[in-house]
C-alpha cells in the first residue's frame, strides 16, 4: 500500500513535464575535412564540401595540406607548444592578414606591427589577439606580422574557453614550404579560394584528424550550385598552378 507522502511524490512525478532536450547544433552547409593517415604525419588531405539537403558536393580539393611538425594530437591531447595540430571539429572565428582584405565574407582583421597572439598559459589574455600598445600579451607572444605565413589566414575556433595550456593560435594560413607549429596550411592560391568561399551565415566547420570521415556524397550528376562553382574554381586553380 502506498502511503500519503509516496502517493504525492508519484503524482508529482507523473505531472512533471518531460525534460526538454538540448536543441541540436545548427547543421553547417560548408564543411572542410583535413584527414591524415597517421598521428605522426605532417601532411594531410584537404577537401571542402558544400552540403545541401544532407548530401555533400566537393567544392575544393582534394588538396595537400600541411600540419604541425609533430602531426595531429589525439582528441583532447593538444597542449601548448607541442607542435601538434588538434583533432576535432571546430568553427571559425575571424579572418586576418598582413595583406589587404582579399574579398572575404568573414570579418577581416588587418595585421599591424603591434599585433601579437598571446601563447602564455599563465596570462589572462591566453589564446587571444593582443594589441601590445594597450595590453600585455604575456611571455613570448607570437608576432602576427609573419610573412608569408600570415599574409592571409583564418582563426580556427579551438580552445575558445581559453583553458590554460590546452593550446593556442590555431590557424588555417599560407603554406611556407614545411610543417607548421600546430596549424593547418595551404598554398596561397588554394587558401584564398577557400577564404573567399567560406560564408559565416553557413556556419562552416573544419574537421581535423586521422582518417577523418567525409560526408556522404550526392549521387553522380547531382552537383549543387556551390559545389559546381567550387569545382570550376578548382579546375581553374589547377590550370594556373605551375608544374
Amino acid at each position: 500500500m502506498i502511503g500519503p507522502l509516496a502517493a504525492l511524490l508519484a503524482a508529482a512525478l507523473v505531472a512533471m513535464p518531460a525534460p526538454v532536450s538540448a536543441s541540436p547544433a545548427p547543421s553547417s552547409s560548408q564543411l572542410i575535412v583535413v584527414s591524415a593517415r597517421a598521428y605522426h604525419a605532417t601532411v594531410a588531405t584537404f577537401t571542402a564540401y558544400a552540403i545541401d539537403g544532407g548530401q555533400a558536393h566537393v567544392a575544393f580539393g582534394p588538396w595537400r595540406a600541411r600540419l604541425g611538425y609533430n602531426g595531429f594530437a589525439r582528441p583532447g591531447d593538444k597542449r601548448e607548444g607541442d607542435g601538434r595540430t588538434p583533432s576535432g571539429t571546430f568553427g571559425f572565428r575571424f579572418m586576418f592578414g598582413i595583406e589587404p582584405n582579399p574579398g572575404v565574407l568573414f570579418p577581416y582583421r588587418p595585421v599591424r606591427r603591434y599585433d601579437f597572439w598571446d601563447d602564455d598559459p599563465a596570462s589572462p589574455l591566453y589564446n587571444e589577439w593582443v594589441d601590445v600598445r594597450r595590453r600585455n600579451p604575456g611571455l613570448n607572444p607570437e608576432p602576427m606580422r609573419r610573412r608569408p605565413a600570415y599574409d592571409y589566414g583564418v582563426v580556427i575556433a579551438y580552445n575558445t574557453m581559453r583553458v590554460p595550456g590546452r593550446g593556442s593560435a590555431v590557424f588555417l594560413h599560407v603554406d611556407v614550404g614545411g610543417p607548421t607549429g600546430g596549424c593547418v596550411s595551404l598554398p596561397r592560391s588554394e587558401l584564398l579560394a577557400v577564404l573567399r568561399w567560406l560564408d559565416p551565415t553557413d556556419e562552416p566547420r573544419i574537421e581535423l584528424g586521422v582518417r577523418a570521415p567525409a560526408p556522404p556524397l550526392a549521387p553522380t550528376g547531382q552537383s549543387g550550385a556551390t559545389g559546381a562553382t567550387g569545382a570550376t574554381v578548382t579546375a581553374s586553380l589547377l590550370r594556373l598552378r605551375p608544374s
